[in-house]
């Protein structure tokens, strides 16, 4: 299986389900991300928070380095969830093949 093929995201309805949860958490951690952002942004304007900002600023930066795990975490889900024949290329003569 080739992973980042688009493809195979389609090749059956278990795998249309799981890209369908995976973009779920994706889309959930990037607006956490920007939240944090933009929070620790305005605390940047008072001297009081800071400290707060600061960390605040280190979580979206984690939380975007959390995206691209979520992708990958993807791709390798999909490649080892079974394709049913009817669902070919991907199914049992193609995985014969490689």
């Amino acid at each position: 299986m080739k992973f980042f093929s688009s493809d195979l995201r389609r090749a059956s309805p278990d795998h249309a389900e799981l890209v369908r949860r995976y973009e779920l958490a994706r889309t959930l951690v990037d607006f956490l991300a920007a939240v944090f952002f933009i929070v620790g942004s305005v605390f940047f304007f008072y001297e009081s928070l800071l400290f707060s900002g600061t960390w605040l600023f280190l979580i979206g930066s984690i939380l975007f380095a959390v995206r691209p795990t979520i992708r990958l975490a993807l791709e390798l889900h999909l490649t080892r969830l079974p394709v049913p024949d009817e669902f070919r290329p991907y199914g049992a003569l193609a995985e014969r093949r490689m």
